[in-house]
């Protein structure tokens, strides 16, 4: 895991998102589970207690795949980064709808289009296949 950049990114992202889901439903008391508003989790991001467990999910998926090997954490870091990337967009459009089932608020669409493209970027440009670099002459 020292010489990949997809598998440590994976594990670290993971362990954040595993204890956002966990510290969030100390957000969360008496918030609806797929309430639109949300309590604010470290004064900043809201979230309701579907946003925390879609946290854990993720957080898990992450942690897992890095832990699992180079491929699985390239996998999963492109797909969690996509599905970030969509939701960061998205989420500025149903915000202030009935469709925002995750509490989603300004930060959480910042937050997440940084995760996106974090993922995306180790996914997608990291420790790509069949890209050998040739020697020095």
């Amino acid at each position: 895991m020292n010489n990949s950049a997809n598998r440590l990114v994976g594990v670290i992202f993971g362990a954040v998102y595993l204890l956002v889901g966990l510290l969030g439903f100390t957000a969360t008391s008496g918030v609806g589970f797929v309430s639109t508003e949300g309590g604010l989790l470290l004064g900043i991001f809201e979230v309701n207690p579907l946003h925390n467990v879609a946290h854990l999910l993720i957080g898990a998926a992450l942690l897992i795949g890095g832990l699992a090997g180079l491929r699985a954490a390239k996998t999963v870091n492109g797909i969690v980064g996509a599905a970030y990337l969509l939701l960061g967009i998205v989420g500025f459009f149903i915000a202030d709808t009935g469709a925002n089932i995750l509490a989603l608020n300004t930060a959480d669409h910042i937050l997440h289009l940084g995760s996106a493209l974090i993922l995306l970027g180790v996914s997608l440009g990291a420790e790509r296949a069949g890209v050998t670099a040739r020697p020095a002459v």
